[in-house]
C-alpha cells in the first residue's frame, strides 16, 4: 500500500465518525459523466496498417463524488472518482497495438472490450489553505496539466496544497508520486519523453498573483527527480478597451535543466525527436508570447513561440515506459502550457521557430448561445536537423473546431465538439489527418 492510499484510508476512518456534522453531507456534490468519442487518426503517407489508421469508438463513464468539509477549526472531506471506458467500434485493423498515444489500452492483437479504475483523495481545510492527497488529482498548472483530450482523464498520485491566505496571491505547492495513463488501469511512475525508468518524485511550487484585476503574474519551479528542473515566469494582461473589445496579452518563459541521471540508459529524454547539444539530456529555454483582440463574438489571436537550439521543450510524458516483462506500460499521453499543444502535433523541437494565429467566434452574439467555432493555422521553421547539420526542418498544421452546447430542456448541458487537424511537414513525424467527434453530457444529482 502506497503512502497516498494509507493516507486515504485513515482518514476515511477518521471522517466515518463525522459523516454527519453540517457541512461534509450538505455541501456534498455528485454527478455521473458520458464521454462517447470517434477517433479517426490518418498518417497520410504510412501503409495501411492498424498503426498508421486507426479508427475506432468508445464510451467512457465517469462517477465523481466531492464532499463538503467536516466543522471545526480544521475540516476534513473526502473525493471519490470511478473511471470506466467501454470499446464500442474499432477492433483488428483499426486499434495500433502498443501505441502510447491510443485512446484506448490493447489486449492481444485488438482492443479492449473495458477498462477502469478508481481513487479517491483525503482534503483537508483550515482557513484559507487546502490540502489533498490521494490518487485522484488532476492538477491544472503551468508546469503540470493533466491530460483529458481522449476517452478519460489522466490523473495523479500524490499530495497538494493550495493556499489563499494573502489576499489576490494563490500559492500552490505538492508531490505527485505516480500517474495513471489516460487508457491504463493502472498507476506508474513518472518520466519524459524517452524515458524508460519511472521517477517516483515530481515536486512543484509556485504562486499566482493577482496584481489588478487585469493582471496576473506566476512563478513555478518543477523538478522530476533524476530527469529535469524547471522555471516558469508567465504573465496575463487584460486590457479591457470598452464594454465589446478587449486586448489579452500572454507572455511565457520556461527554462528548463537536466536533474539526476538525465542521460544514463533508461533516464534519457529523447528531445521530441530532434536535435540536442547534448543527447539524452535536458537542455530547454523556450518563450512564447500571444495576443488576442476580442471584439463582440469574434476573437482574433496571433502569436510565437522560440525554443533555443540547444534541446527540445520538456515535460512529463510516460509514454517510453516499460514494465518488467519489457513491454510499454500504456500509460501515453500528456499535454502542456503552450498554444502550439494542437490536435495532432507539438511544435517544440530545438531550435523551432512557431507563429501561429487562430479566429473563433462565440455565436452567442447572434442569437445562439452554446455554438461555438474556431479556426487555427500554425507554422513551425528552423527546426535544427537531428545530427545538427543539413537543412532545417518545418512542420504546419490548420486545426478547425466546433462546440455546441444545448441550454435549455431535458437535454439541457448535452454537448458535442468536433476537431479536425491537418499536419504536414518533413521532419520525422508523420503527415496526419486526424477527427475527433465526442459527445458529452454530465448529471448532478447532489
Amino acid at each position: 500500500m502506497n503512502k497516498s492510499t494509507l493516507a486515504v484510508a485513515v482518514a476515511v476512518g477518521v471522517m466515518a465518525q463525522q459523516a454527519g456534522a453540517a457541512g461534509f453531507i450538505d455541501d456534498s456534490k455528485a454527478s455521473i459523466s458520458s464521454r462517447t468519442m470517434y477517433y479517426d487518426s490518418d498518417k497520410r503517407e504510412g501503409p495501411g496498417t492498424a498503426a498508421n489508421r486507426q479508427r475506432e469508438t468508445a464510451e467512457g463513464l465517469k462517477l465523481d463524488y466531492l464532499s463538503g468539509f467536516t466543522q471545526g477549526t480544521v475540516g476534513f472531506g473526502i473525493d471519490a472518482q470511478a473511471l470506466v471506458g467501454i470499446h464500442l467500434d474499432g477492433g483488428k485493423g483499426h486499434h495500433p497495438v502498443g501505441n502510447s498515444n491510443s485512446f484506448f489500452p490493447s489486449d492481444g492483437n485488438e482492443a479492449a472490450d473495458e477498462w477502469s479504475r478508481a481513487a479517491a483523495n483525503v482534503k483537508a481545510r483550515f482557513s484559507k489553505t487546502e490540502a489533498h492527497i490521494g490518487g485522484a488529482l488532476a492538477p491544472t498548472l503551468p508546469i503540470l496539466i493533466s491530460n483529458d483530450s481522449r476517452l478519460l482523464p489522466q490523473t495523479f498520485d500524490g499530495g497538494t496544497i493550495t493556499s489563499k491566505e494573502i489576499d489576490n496571491v494563490t500559492f500552490n505547492l505538492g508531490q505527485l508520486e505516480h500517474a495513471a495513463g489516460r487508457a491504463s488501469s493502472n498507476r506508474t511512475g513518472m518520466a519524459v519523453n524517452g524515458g524508460t525508468q519511472d521517477s517516483n518524485q515530481f515536486r512543484y511550487a509556485g504562486a499566482d498573483w493577482k496584481v489588478t484585476k487585469d493582471l496576473l503574474l506566476q512563478y513555478y519551479f518543477a523538478n522530476l527527480e533524476d530527469y529535469y528542473k524547471q522555471n516558469f515566469f508567465g504573465l496575463v494582461h487584460v486590457y479591457p478597451i470598452d464594454s465589446n473589445q478587449s486586448f489579452k496579452t500572454d507572455l511565457r518563459y520556461f527554462d528548463s535543466t537536466s536533474d539526476g541521471k538525465n542521460g544514463d540508459p533508461g533516464f534519457r529524454f529523447n528531445n521530441n525527436n530532434g536535435f540536442a547539444k547534448t543527447p539524452g539530456e535536458v537542455d530547454n529555454k523556450t518563450w512564447s508570447a500571444t495576443f488576442t483582440y476580442t471584439l463582440g463574438g469574434s476573437a482574433f489571436l496571433l502569436g510565437h513561440q522560440r525554443v533555443n537550439d540547444d534541446g527540445g521543450f520538456v515535460f512529463l510524458n510516460q509514454g517510453s515506459l516499460i514494465d518488467s516483462k519489457g513491454r510499454q506500460e500504456g500509460a501515453g499521453g500528456a499535454s502542456f502550457y503552450s498554444f502550439t499543444d494542437a490536435t495532432v502535433g507539438s511544435f517544440i523541437r530545438a531550435g523551432e521557430n512557431t507563429t501561429y494565429g487562430q479566429y473563433s467566434y462565440d455565436f452567442a452574439s447572434l442569437g445562439v448561445p452554446g455554438l461555438k467555432a474556431s479556426a487555427a493555422y500554425l507554422y513551425g521553421r528552423d527546426i535544427k536537423a537531428t545530427n545538427g547539420v543539413g537543412d532545417d526542418l518545418n512542420e504546419r498544421e490548420t486545426d478547425l473546431r466546433v462546440d455546441y452546447v444545448i441550454q435549455t430542456g431535458l437535454l439541457k448541458g448535452f454537448g458535442t465538439t468536433l476537431r479536425h487537424g491537418m499536419y504536414r511537414g518533413n521532419t520525422s513525424t508523420l503527415d496526419e489527418d486526424q477527427t475527433r467527434l465526442i459527445f458529452n453530457y454530465t448529471y448532478s444529482f447532489m
